[in-house]
């Protein structure tokens, strides 16, 4: 009966020596922390760049396709087979070039014998032109039967009319033979030859395609210009004005030519709201061919002056376009903007900012509207001072002071809380 409230009493005991030694251990955890000095309030440091003002031209960005000035499917205009192929595929050659050479003993044949009937056409002609002529002063004296001098007449005329047959048909036959050489009609590159050496072919235009042949420079880009673009920049063109429309190519960022509008349709397409245009370039060095695809930029404004930001400072909240401004006490301020097309790598502000903002164009993820960060000032576009490192890949010398703290603290905190 002794026994158990002496084992109580041990308990009771026990119990109050841990709760004094846990009451020890969070009073020297606490002073440690109290004697342990406050972590520095860490400011972000954001890379800020002042908006550009400049003079710009406004330009509208379509895609078409690259087009020939002039392309010919070459055809044979008489039958024949096909005794020599005077080019290379993929070649350029020049106006009046021989392509194709046709068999031309038949048509030389043909030619002889037009010539031989030409001949006689003209024997039969003076013959009986003379006849005329003595059957005229018979029938002046009356020594000739008025239809014998008719029948005279009439040989003679008939042998004119035979005549004139011959001379065409002579000039047919030289026709056709000189058909038998076919010759390049424009200057450009010519394709394969889909028709070779010792295969007869057919005439006309139901006839298979020789090869083709299309012109090198200039080379037009054909694209569908919407209706506003057609009211504000395109109708001058009909006027004879220059339009300027510049070029770039799949593989290329930029636009690497420079050219004209050449012509404009003549109505407007009421299922899609556009309508055809034809622009022209130089193409001297033969890079642009047909079929390619192009990126065309219309130009039509006067020069005017605007504000230009860095692309990617641009936000998206919901449907509205925003930037973080830098105010003069270096605090965040949330700016809602409207932006125009690109100029470059520069994209173009309608409204919402002045020529003097300070944008944040990089560390946007980490700061909020209203906080105070440190300003490091930077080019608007990176690529205008390779010098320039942005925040978010050079850590500046207060950062890592920051960090070295920090990290000093934490050890201390550790030992602290291993005393307890």
């Amino acid at each position: 009966m002794t026994i158990l409230p002496l084992s109580r009493r041990r308990v009771a005991i026990a119990a109050l020596v841990v709760i004094v030694v846990a009451g020890l251990g969070t009073f020297g955890a606490i002073r440690v922390d109290a004697s342990s000095p406050a972590a520095p309030t860490i400011v972000p440091e954001v890379d800020v760049a002042t908006v550009v003002q400049k003079t710009i031209t406004d330009w509208q960005s379509y895609s078409g396709r690259l087009e020939a000035v002039e392309k010919v499917d070459v055809r044979s205009q008489v039958p024949g087979t096909i005794v020599s192929v005077n080019f290379k595929d993929g070649a350029l050659v020049k106006k009046g070039d021989t392509l194709f050479v046709i068999d031309p003993r038949p048509y030389a044949a043909e030619v002889d014998r037009a010539e031989a009937q030409l001949a006689a056409a003209q024997a039969r002609t003076g013959y009986t032109q003379s006849d005329w002529e003595r059957a005229q002063r018979l029938i002046a004296d009356n020594a000739i039967a008025k239809r014998d001098y008719d029948e005279k007449q009439n040989a003679a005329r008939e042998a004119s009319a035979n005549l004139k047959a011959a001379q065409a048909a002579l000039e047919t036959a030289r026709i056709n033979l000189g058909y038998t050489k076919i010759v390049a009609p424009v200057s450009g590159r010519v394709s394969r030859a889909e028709i070779t050496v010792g295969n007869v072919i057919s005439a006309g235009a139901a006839a298979a395609p020789l090869t083709t042949l299309v012109s090198v420079s200039p080379i037009y880009a054909s694209f569908d210009a919407d209706e506003q673009t057609y009211l504000q920049y395109l109708s001058r063109a009909k006027d004879g004005s220059k339009v300027p429309v510049e070029l770039g190519l799949a593989d290329e960022s930029g636009y690497s030519r420079s050219g004209v509008i050449e012509s404009v349709d003549n109505r407007l397409d009421t299922s899609s709201g556009t309508i055809r245009v034809r622009a022209r370039f130089d193409n001297q060095d033969g890079a642009l061919i047909p079929g390619l695809y192009a990126r065309v930029k219309v130009g039509g404004s006067e020069p005017h002056p605007a504000l230009l930001i860095d692309d990617a400072a641009v936000g998206t909240d919901q449907d509205k376009k925003f930037v973080l401004v830098v105010d003069q006490g270096n605090h965040v301020v949330y700016r809602t903007i409207d932006v125009g097309g690109m100029q470059g790598n520069l994209r173009v502000v309608k409204g919402g900012l002045k020529p003097n903002d300070r944008i944040v164009v990089n560390g946007i993820q980490r700061v909020r509207p209203g906080d105070a960060v440190r300003a490091h000032m930077v080019p608007m576009t990176t690529d205008q001072d390779p010098n320039s490192a942005p925040l978010a890949q050079t850590p500046t010398p207060s950062q890592t002071q920051t960090q070295a703290q920090t990290q000093a603290q934490t050890p201390t905190r550790t030992k602290a809380d291993k005393n307890s």
